[in-house]
């Protein structure tokens, strides 16, 4: 399936239908409440006091039942007034705040006692506009987050990076911001049931130790992230396969990888042959 980022911006993604739909799928709900859980897990709160959790990207607020149901108060972020209006009509327990999480956010300085976010970082790596700057926006994001943030408070993202350079892009802004930490797997050896989990600390304390992992006993490789070379890259918002940067437009190499393009796409291509792209001589 081709990821989310690449057909548009966030808050033309999720808009009206889509907003809904997500929503009010059973599958979907059924994953967020268990990434959710898994993240408040993976903050480490003090039992037996309520804290205020900051929920990034919140969308119609699934992740904000999970923070409700364990006794704690949350405030709610997100780019798509369509998913926030959703959450509203839902009549969640937590407040809302229409934002884009790449201009930063604007709190005073240690108003959390912890952070979640589900399946929302890796959209500050696309730039949806021509002054966007992927780095920047990631950078003054963490900033941002790491001064709204208690001294000693966790934030936990789960995120589905596309590729090593774009975890590295995401990691490399959040301990430039200050933070530390690192990537906490779980079921690393499946690939369908394996997640990823950015657990930042502010400050380095002798709790803010990298959580383990779940099902890494009988791994050799736990908790370490492989990627493939195996993806291709998308040209933009036109949510179409593009072609290797050095392929030249008509070359063999940009005809080769468009019949491959319009085979997954499920249309009938000739056979490639030592001819395909060849070119033919001027007859005079």
């Amino acid at each position: 399936m081709p990821r989310p980022e690449h057909g548009g911006p966030p808050e033309l993604y999720y808009n009206e239908r889509e907003s809904t739909k997500y929503t009010n799928n059973s599958r979907v709900i059924d994953v967020q409440f268990r990434m959710s859980e898994r993240a408040m897990e993976l903050l480490s709160l003090p039992s037996g006091q309520p804290s205020l959790i900051l929920d990034v990207g919140c969308g119609s607020g699934l992740s904000g039942e999970i923070i409700s149901e364990m006794g704690h108060f949350w405030i709610g972020l997100d780019i798509s007034k369509a998913m926030l209006d959703v959450a509203a009509w839902r009549e969640v327990n937590g407040d809302l705040f229409l934002q884009d999480m790449g201009d930063g956010i604007g709190f005073r300085p240690g108003t959390f006692d912890g952070v979640i976010s589900i399946s929302a970082i890796q959209w500050l790596c696309n730039a949806n506009k021509k002054h966007h700057r992927p780095a920047h926006r990631l950078y003054r994001f963490f900033c941002s987050l790491y001064i709204a943030m208690a001294r000693g408070a966790r934030a936990v993202f789960q995120l589905y990076p596309e590729n090593s350079e774009q975890l590295e892009l995401i990691t490399t802004a959040a301990m430039k911001a200050g933070f530390t930490g690192g990537i906490t797997v779980d079921y690393p050896n499946s690939t369908r049931a394996k997640k990823m989990f950015l657990c930042l600390f502010t400050g380095q304390t002798a709790a803010a130790q990298l959580p383990q992992g779940l099902d890494t006993t009988f791994s050799p490789i736990a908790n370490v992230v492989q990627f493939t070379n195996e993806r291709f890259e998308f040209s933009g918002s036109k949510n179409k396969l593009a072609a290797p940067a050095h392929a030249r437009k008509k070359s063999r190499d940009w005809i080769l990888h468009k019949k491959q393009r319009r085979r997954r796409q499920g249309f009938e291509i000739r056979a490639d042959s030592k001819y395909t792209g060849r070119r033919r001589k001027h007859k005079f």
